[in-house]
């Protein structure tokens, strides 16, 4: 046992060597675009409250309601007795907001695909995942036992490469529809395009994309328009929709499967009353006040012009998501503590989330954000990148 302990602690001295050893941060007022670390107020450019509904008076009044009617617990999985009548309302909102025949809630994005991947493929099956495609998609995968292939990052020639001499029973193309670490797009089109042609099985995860783009909020596969072309769409509600769960859209036979299928959906409590009360009020603040959406998305172009303009890598970031690259582990970490000095809290992103040599500060925006405090961080961020001789300048406008 001993010996067990002593492994552990050389593996976290190993990580604290690469600059990979992470620790969590008290945050208070965590979903505002101002908060409190350390007795510190300091500028939140690293939260996925992307509509900034999180603190909304609709959602935390639908809370509390529910917690006065219902209690604080779910008490069981839904198969047994955790099945309350405002789940079966929630799912109904959902599939009436993406247009579809039904919608399953899950505790979680990450439960959402460990639950879905292995119930819909296993042995004698192909499932062909995008490079940068989330841990949670990953994990899912690993768990199905099927074959696996990682296409090239949104590479739609070795992904077709691949279709053509796959001779299996189901094959199941899986991305996500905005990239959590690069802020760019999947090209859903041409995908749902390919998946016909060679008779594949197309899943996205939305959990980016759902509340920020589309119209109606509906996502990324709104805003493109191939929505009804997709099998299986999963999304998760605490990012835009300022909540906390997950849900997986498709035909009534999908959603049967899933609830006979779907281990993390099965052998779970089920969501408290509280988190599915809000849910409800979200769906409802997110149709209701597209403002958010267009607020959101005009200043995450105004900061990517600006960061592109002063000489920053940002990728090819098509979204709210903001990443610029700065390089090693290390050198990632400077740049972030350097910014926390100047009171900005954007932290560093490090290897082993995303590839050596690529770690960065990921910058996501808030539809609440204002100009005048987002121009100010812009130009702490220009001068420590010029300090660190990482870039140049610009001015929002």
């Amino acid at each position: 046992m001993g010996d067990f302990y002593k492994d552990l602690s050389e593996e976290l001295k190993k990580l604290q060597a690469q600059a990979a050893y992470r620790e969590f941060r008290t945050v208070e007022n965590h979903s505002d675009e101002w908060v409190i670390v350390g007795g510190r107020r300091l500028l939140n450019l690293c939260s996925n409250n992307y509509l900034g509904v999180a603190n909304h008076p609709l959602l935390k009044d639908a809370s509390v309601s529910a917690i006065h009617r219902y209690g604080s617990g779910a008490t069981s999985s839904r198969l047994i007795a955790g099945n309350y009548e405002l789940y079966e309302e929630a799912e109904r909102a959902i599939a009436q907001f993406k247009n579809t025949e039904g919608a399953l809630l899950f505790n979680s994005g990450y439960a959402a695909n460990i639950g879905i991947i292995p119930a819909v493929a296993g042995r004698g099956d192909l499932i062909l995942s995008d490079k940068l495609n989330h841990a949670s998609i990953i994990d899912g995968i690993l768990l199905s036992r099927a074959d696996y292939i990682r296409y090239g990052h949104c590479n739609l020639t070795n992904l077709e490469e691949h279709l053509k001499r796959a001779p299996y029973r189901r094959k199941i193309i899986i991305t996500d529809s905005v990239f959590s670490m690069d802020g760019d797009l999947a090209p859903l089109p041409e995908l749902v395009a390919l998946k016909e042609r060679y008779g594949a099985i197309l899943m996205i995860d939305e959990a980016h994309g759902g509340g920020v783009f589309g119209v109606n909020g509906r996502g990324l596969a709104e805003h493109y328009g191939v929505s009804e072309r997709i099998d299986i769409i999963m999304g998760t509600l605490g990012k835009a929709f300022g909540c906390v769960g997950a849900y997986v859209v498709g035909k009534k036979v999908l959603i049967d499967y899933l609830k006979n299928k779907a281990r993390s959906l099965i052998f779970t409590t089920g969501l408290p009353p509280s988190a599915v009360a809000s849910i409800n009020a979200a769906l409802s603040v997110v149709q209701d006040e597209g403002w958010r959406r267009e607020s959101v998305l005009h200043k995450a172009a105004l900061v990517r012009d600006r960061l592109q303009r002063a000489g920053f890598n940002i990728l090819n970031s098509q979204s709210q998501i903001v990443p610029f690259i700065v390089g090693d582990n290390g050198k990632a970490l400077e740049f972030s503590h350097s910014l926390l000095k100047e009171g900005i809290l954007a932290p560093a992103i490090r290897h082993p989330t995303v590839p050596k040599r690529t770690a960065r500060i990921r910058l996501s925006i808030m539809a609440t954000h204002r100009l005048r405090d987002l121009e100010w961080a812009l130009e702490r961020i220009e001068y420590t990148g010029r300090e660190m001789g990482i870039t140049g300048g610009g001015m929002l406008s």
